[in-house]
Protein backbone atom coordinates (compact mmCIF):
# COMPACT_ATOMS: atom_id res chain seq x y z
CA UNK A 1 0.00 0.00 0.00
CA UNK A 2 1.05 3.65 -0.72
CA UNK A 3 1.66 5.44 2.33
CA UNK A 4 -1.13 8.25 2.71
CA UNK A 5 1.29 11.02 3.48
CA UNK A 6 4.06 10.06 1.34
CA UNK A 7 5.51 13.18 -0.76
CA UNK A 8 3.83 11.37 -3.80
CA UNK A 9 0.28 11.72 -2.42
CA UNK A 10 0.22 15.15 -1.29
CA UNK A 11 1.82 15.92 -4.83
CA UNK A 12 -1.54 14.42 -6.01
CA UNK A 13 -3.54 17.04 -4.11
CA UNK A 14 -2.69 19.68 -6.48
CA UNK A 15 -1.02 17.98 -9.11
CA UNK A 16 -2.01 15.33 -12.23
CA UNK A 17 0.60 12.80 -11.82
CA UNK A 18 1.50 11.21 -15.37
CA UNK A 19 3.89 8.06 -15.53
CA UNK A 20 6.73 8.87 -18.06
CA UNK A 21 7.34 4.95 -18.96
CA UNK A 22 6.33 2.43 -21.02
CA UNK A 23 6.33 -0.05 -18.55
CA UNK A 24 3.14 -0.95 -17.90
CA UNK A 25 4.12 -2.68 -13.81
CA UNK A 26 5.56 1.07 -12.93
CA UNK A 27 2.02 2.55 -13.67
CA UNK A 28 -0.17 -0.31 -11.70
CA UNK A 29 2.24 0.34 -9.00
CA UNK A 30 1.96 3.91 -8.64
CA UNK A 31 -1.81 4.62 -9.83
CA UNK A 32 -0.93 7.41 -12.20
CA UNK A 33 -3.90 9.54 -13.69
CA UNK A 34 -2.23 9.63 -17.33
CA UNK A 35 0.90 8.05 -18.96
CA UNK A 36 3.15 9.24 -21.73
CA UNK A 37 5.18 7.42 -24.42
CA UNK A 38 8.03 8.76 -27.06
CA UNK A 39 9.73 6.38 -29.21
CA UNK A 40 12.98 5.99 -27.15
CA UNK A 41 10.26 4.39 -24.24
CA UNK A 42 8.72 2.15 -27.05
CA UNK A 43 12.25 1.10 -28.02
CA UNK A 44 13.66 0.29 -25.15
CA UNK A 45 10.12 -1.49 -23.98
CA UNK A 46 10.09 -3.73 -27.16
CA UNK A 47 13.72 -4.86 -26.50
CA UNK A 48 12.39 -6.48 -23.13
CA UNK A 49 10.91 -10.00 -22.84
CA UNK A 50 7.98 -9.07 -21.02
CA UNK A 51 6.55 -6.74 -24.13
CA UNK A 52 8.00 -8.42 -27.02
CA UNK A 53 5.04 -10.14 -27.40
CA UNK A 54 3.11 -7.04 -28.22
CA UNK A 55 5.64 -6.70 -31.37
CA UNK A 56 5.24 -9.92 -32.25
CA UNK A 57 1.45 -9.76 -32.17
CA UNK A 58 1.67 -7.05 -34.77
CA UNK A 59 3.79 -8.39 -36.79
CA UNK A 60 2.42 -11.59 -37.23
CA UNK A 61 -1.56 -9.08 -37.61
CA UNK A 62 0.31 -7.43 -40.81
CA UNK A 63 1.10 -10.69 -42.53
CA UNK A 64 -0.90 -10.24 -45.98
CA UNK A 65 -0.40 -6.55 -46.10
CA UNK A 66 -0.61 -5.42 -49.25
CA UNK A 67 2.28 -2.98 -47.73
CA UNK A 68 5.84 -3.62 -48.24
CA UNK A 69 9.91 -2.00 -47.36
CA UNK A 70 9.50 1.49 -45.68
CA UNK A 71 5.21 1.49 -45.79
CA UNK A 72 4.95 -1.79 -44.14
CA UNK A 73 7.70 -0.52 -41.30
CA UNK A 74 5.73 2.34 -40.58
CA UNK A 75 2.68 0.80 -40.38
CA UNK A 76 3.56 -1.70 -38.18
CA UNK A 77 5.09 0.83 -35.96
CA UNK A 78 1.94 2.92 -35.92
CA UNK A 79 -0.14 -0.66 -34.79
CA UNK A 80 2.40 -0.97 -32.01
CA UNK A 81 2.26 2.63 -30.70
CA UNK A 82 -1.62 1.52 -30.79
CA UNK A 83 -0.83 -1.44 -28.68
CA UNK A 84 0.82 -0.41 -26.31
CA UNK A 85 -1.33 2.91 -26.07
CA UNK A 86 -4.15 0.30 -25.49
CA UNK A 87 -2.50 -1.79 -22.82
CA UNK A 88 -1.78 1.33 -21.28
CA UNK A 89 -5.03 3.26 -21.29
CA UNK A 90 -6.49 -0.62 -19.60
CA UNK A 91 -4.00 0.49 -16.25
CA UNK A 92 -4.65 4.18 -16.18
CA UNK A 93 -8.12 6.22 -15.78
CA UNK A 94 -6.89 9.06 -17.69
CA UNK A 95 -5.27 9.64 -21.24
CA UNK A 96 -2.52 8.54 -22.86
CA UNK A 97 0.02 10.31 -24.96
CA UNK A 98 0.88 8.79 -28.65
CA UNK A 99 3.64 10.76 -30.85
CA UNK A 100 4.13 10.99 -33.74
CA UNK A 101 7.07 10.28 -35.98
CA UNK A 102 9.47 13.16 -35.30
CA UNK A 103 10.57 13.06 -38.43
CA UNK A 104 7.48 14.66 -39.46
CA UNK A 105 8.33 18.17 -37.20
CA UNK A 106 8.31 20.21 -39.83
CA UNK A 107 5.25 18.97 -42.45
CA UNK A 108 1.96 20.17 -41.10
CA UNK A 109 0.48 18.40 -43.73
CA UNK A 110 2.08 15.02 -42.66
CA UNK A 111 1.50 16.00 -38.99
CA UNK A 112 -2.31 16.39 -39.49
CA UNK A 113 -2.47 13.21 -41.53
CA UNK A 114 -0.56 11.13 -39.26
CA UNK A 115 -2.81 12.44 -36.19
CA UNK A 116 -5.65 11.34 -38.11
CA UNK A 117 -4.71 8.14 -38.72
CA UNK A 118 -3.43 7.30 -34.99
CA UNK A 119 -6.73 8.15 -33.79
CA UNK A 120 -8.92 6.51 -36.05
CA UNK A 121 -6.89 3.31 -35.06
CA UNK A 122 -7.57 3.73 -31.41
CA UNK A 123 -11.31 4.22 -32.38
CA UNK A 124 -11.51 1.41 -34.95
CA UNK A 125 -10.28 -0.45 -31.61
CA UNK A 126 -12.81 0.92 -29.27
CA UNK A 127 -10.93 3.74 -27.79
CA UNK A 128 -12.80 7.25 -27.16
CA UNK A 129 -10.28 10.14 -29.10
CA UNK A 130 -10.58 12.24 -25.28
CA UNK A 131 -8.38 9.62 -23.95
CA UNK A 132 -5.69 9.95 -26.21
CA UNK A 133 -3.12 13.15 -26.60
CA UNK A 134 -1.01 13.44 -30.04
CA UNK A 135 1.85 14.09 -29.02
CA UNK A 136 3.86 16.32 -32.06
CA UNK A 137 7.06 18.73 -31.37
CA UNK A 138 6.57 22.09 -30.56
CA UNK A 139 8.14 23.70 -34.07
CA UNK A 140 6.15 26.17 -35.93
CA UNK A 141 4.74 23.39 -37.97
CA UNK A 142 3.66 21.42 -35.26
CA UNK A 143 1.59 23.91 -33.71
CA UNK A 144 -0.01 24.79 -36.81
CA UNK A 145 -0.80 21.33 -37.30
CA UNK A 146 -2.05 21.22 -33.13
CA UNK A 147 -4.59 23.66 -33.99
CA UNK A 148 -5.83 21.66 -37.46
CA UNK A 149 -6.21 18.69 -35.33
CA UNK A 150 -7.90 20.75 -32.46
CA UNK A 151 -10.32 22.24 -34.18
CA UNK A 152 -11.67 18.51 -35.53
CA UNK A 153 -11.41 17.11 -32.22
CA UNK A 154 -8.09 15.59 -32.22
CA UNK A 155 -6.33 16.18 -28.94
CA UNK A 156 -2.56 17.32 -28.51
CA UNK A 157 0.53 17.08 -26.42
CA UNK A 158 3.26 19.16 -27.82
CA UNK A 159 6.46 18.11 -26.62
CA UNK A 160 10.14 19.11 -27.04
CA UNK A 161 8.92 22.75 -25.32
CA UNK A 162 12.01 24.99 -23.72
CA UNK A 163 11.14 28.41 -24.44
CA UNK A 164 8.36 30.96 -23.58
CA UNK A 165 8.26 31.69 -27.64
CA UNK A 166 7.00 27.74 -27.92
CA UNK A 167 4.93 28.22 -25.28
CA UNK A 168 2.71 30.94 -26.45
CA UNK A 169 2.38 29.51 -30.36
CA UNK A 170 1.42 26.47 -28.30
CA UNK A 171 -1.31 28.53 -26.31
CA UNK A 172 -2.44 30.84 -29.50
CA UNK A 173 -2.92 27.42 -31.14
CA UNK A 174 -5.23 26.17 -28.66
CA UNK A 175 -3.65 23.34 -28.01
CA UNK A 176 -4.87 20.97 -24.74
CA UNK A 177 -1.98 20.74 -23.33
CA UNK A 178 2.25 20.94 -23.55
CA UNK A 179 5.33 19.35 -22.24
CA UNK A 180 8.56 21.49 -20.98
CA UNK A 181 11.35 19.59 -20.64
CA UNK A 182 12.39 20.79 -17.31
CA UNK A 183 15.68 18.18 -17.18
CA UNK A 184 17.39 18.70 -20.77
CA UNK A 185 17.11 22.82 -19.73
CA UNK A 186 19.22 21.96 -16.78
CA UNK A 187 21.15 19.83 -18.22
CA UNK A 188 22.44 22.35 -20.75
CA UNK A 189 22.97 25.14 -18.48
CA UNK A 190 24.92 22.62 -16.07
CA UNK A 191 27.18 21.47 -18.94
CA UNK A 192 27.74 25.07 -19.97
CA UNK A 193 28.22 26.69 -16.61
CA UNK A 194 29.84 23.69 -14.54
CA UNK A 195 27.29 24.70 -11.72
CA UNK A 196 24.67 22.29 -10.26
CA UNK A 197 21.21 23.80 -9.88
CA UNK A 198 18.58 23.40 -7.03
CA UNK A 199 15.53 24.57 -6.30
CA UNK A 200 14.29 28.11 -7.71
CA UNK A 201 17.32 28.57 -8.99
CA UNK A 202 17.09 25.79 -11.54
CA UNK A 203 16.44 27.24 -15.04
CA UNK A 204 14.28 24.48 -16.28
CA UNK A 205 12.35 25.13 -13.21
CA UNK A 206 12.45 28.84 -13.51
CA UNK A 207 11.48 27.76 -17.65
CA UNK A 208 8.23 26.13 -16.24
CA UNK A 209 7.01 28.69 -13.90
CA UNK A 210 7.78 31.43 -16.07
CA UNK A 211 5.32 29.74 -19.11
CA UNK A 212 2.52 29.06 -16.30
CA UNK A 213 2.48 32.26 -15.03
CA UNK A 214 1.81 33.28 -18.91
CA UNK A 215 -0.90 31.00 -19.10
CA UNK A 216 -2.80 31.78 -16.32
CA UNK A 217 -2.50 35.46 -16.28
CA UNK A 218 -3.74 35.39 -19.54
CA UNK A 219 -6.47 33.28 -19.09
CA UNK A 220 -5.06 30.06 -21.77
CA UNK A 221 -6.58 26.91 -21.54
CA UNK A 222 -3.92 24.83 -22.00
CA UNK A 223 -2.53 22.89 -19.37
CA UNK A 224 1.01 23.10 -18.74
CA UNK A 225 3.02 19.23 -17.72
CA UNK A 226 6.53 19.87 -16.55
CA UNK A 227 8.70 16.60 -17.99
CA UNK A 228 12.23 14.80 -18.32
CA UNK A 229 12.75 15.27 -14.28
CA UNK A 230 16.43 14.82 -13.59
CA UNK A 231 15.82 15.04 -9.21
CA UNK A 232 12.77 14.92 -7.19
CA UNK A 233 13.80 18.54 -6.60
CA UNK A 234 12.82 20.11 -9.87
CA UNK A 235 9.45 18.30 -9.63
CA UNK A 236 9.04 19.35 -5.65
CA UNK A 237 9.72 22.67 -6.74
CA UNK A 238 6.73 23.01 -9.79
CA UNK A 239 4.58 20.87 -7.15
CA UNK A 240 1.00 22.80 -8.28
CA UNK A 241 1.70 22.57 -12.19
CA UNK A 242 -1.57 21.15 -14.01
CA UNK A 243 0.34 18.36 -14.74
CA UNK A 244 3.76 16.88 -13.93
CA UNK A 245 4.80 13.55 -16.26
CA UNK A 246 7.53 11.60 -13.84
CA UNK A 247 9.90 8.49 -14.77
CA UNK A 248 9.86 5.39 -12.75
CA UNK A 249 12.91 6.15 -10.43
CA UNK A 250 11.47 9.43 -8.96
CA UNK A 251 8.14 8.11 -8.22
CA UNK A 252 9.33 5.40 -6.47
CA UNK A 253 11.59 8.06 -4.69
CA UNK A 254 8.44 10.26 -4.14
CA UNK A 255 6.60 7.35 -2.50
CA UNK A 256 9.07 6.77 -0.67
CA UNK A 257 9.34 10.10 1.41
CA UNK A 258 7.03 11.40 3.99
CA UNK A 259 9.07 14.86 3.62
CA UNK A 260 6.10 17.78 3.61
CA UNK A 261 5.41 19.79 0.20
CA UNK A 262 4.33 23.03 -0.18
CA UNK A 263 2.64 24.10 -2.96
CA UNK A 264 4.50 26.50 -5.23
CA UNK A 265 2.71 27.12 -8.57
CA UNK A 266 -1.20 28.83 -7.94
CA UNK A 267 -3.01 29.60 -10.51
CA UNK A 268 -4.46 32.96 -8.46
CA UNK A 269 -1.06 34.24 -7.55
CA UNK A 270 -0.14 33.57 -11.47
CA UNK A 271 -2.93 35.33 -12.42
CA UNK A 272 -1.95 38.51 -10.52
CA UNK A 273 1.94 38.49 -11.26
CA UNK A 274 3.05 41.28 -13.88
CA UNK A 275 3.42 39.95 -17.17
CA UNK A 276 3.35 41.70 -20.46
CA UNK A 277 0.99 39.85 -23.29
CA UNK A 278 3.13 39.04 -26.54
CA UNK A 279 1.88 39.26 -29.80
CA UNK A 280 3.40 36.41 -31.94
CA UNK A 281 3.39 35.58 -35.62
CA UNK A 282 5.60 32.79 -37.58
CA UNK A 283 8.32 35.77 -38.17
CA UNK A 284 8.89 36.87 -34.03
CA UNK A 285 8.46 33.03 -32.96
CA UNK A 286 11.85 32.56 -35.20
CA UNK A 287 13.26 35.26 -33.83
CA UNK A 288 12.48 34.58 -30.13
CA UNK A 289 13.79 31.10 -30.72
CA UNK A 290 16.92 31.68 -32.30
CA UNK A 291 17.56 34.42 -29.91
CA UNK A 292 17.45 31.35 -27.07
CA UNK A 293 20.18 29.34 -28.08
CA UNK A 294 19.32 26.82 -25.48
CA UNK A 295 15.78 26.12 -26.64
CA UNK A 296 16.99 26.34 -30.31
CA UNK A 297 19.91 23.50 -29.40
CA UNK A 298 17.88 21.41 -27.55
CA UNK A 299 14.90 21.73 -29.86
CA UNK A 300 16.90 20.11 -32.27
CA UNK A 301 19.00 17.61 -30.87
CA UNK A 302 15.42 16.76 -28.71
CA UNK A 303 13.82 16.04 -32.80
CA UNK A 304 17.44 14.37 -33.85
CA UNK A 305 17.37 11.35 -31.04
CA UNK A 306 13.56 10.59 -31.28
CA UNK A 307 14.01 10.42 -35.22
CA UNK A 308 16.87 8.06 -34.35
CA UNK A 309 14.92 5.93 -32.02
CA UNK A 310 12.31 5.70 -34.84
CA UNK A 311 15.02 4.18 -37.19
CA UNK A 312 16.41 2.14 -34.24
CA UNK A 313 12.89 0.41 -34.09
CA UNK A 314 12.42 0.48 -37.71
CA UNK A 315 15.73 -2.10 -37.65
CA UNK A 316 13.93 -4.37 -34.71
CA UNK A 317 10.88 -4.69 -37.24
CA UNK A 318 12.95 -5.51 -39.64
CA UNK A 319 14.57 -8.32 -38.41
CA UNK A 320 11.34 -9.58 -37.17
CA UNK A 321 9.83 -9.54 -40.74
Amino acid sequence: MINQTSTLEQLKKFTTVVADTGDFESMRKYAPQDATTNPTLIFKAVQQAEYKHLLDKVIADSRGSSLAGESLRRAIIDDLLIAFGREILAIVPGRVSTEVDARLSFDVDATVKKARYLISLYEKSGVPRERILIKIASTWEGARAAEVCEKEGIHCNLTLLFSLAQAIACADAGVRLISPFVGRIYDYYKAATGKDYSGAEDPGVQSVEKIYTYYKKFGYTTQVMGASFRNVGQIESLAGCDLLTISPDLLEELQNSNRELVRKLDPAAAASAPAERISLDEKLFRWMLNEEAMATDKLAEGIRKFAADIVKLEGIIQKSL
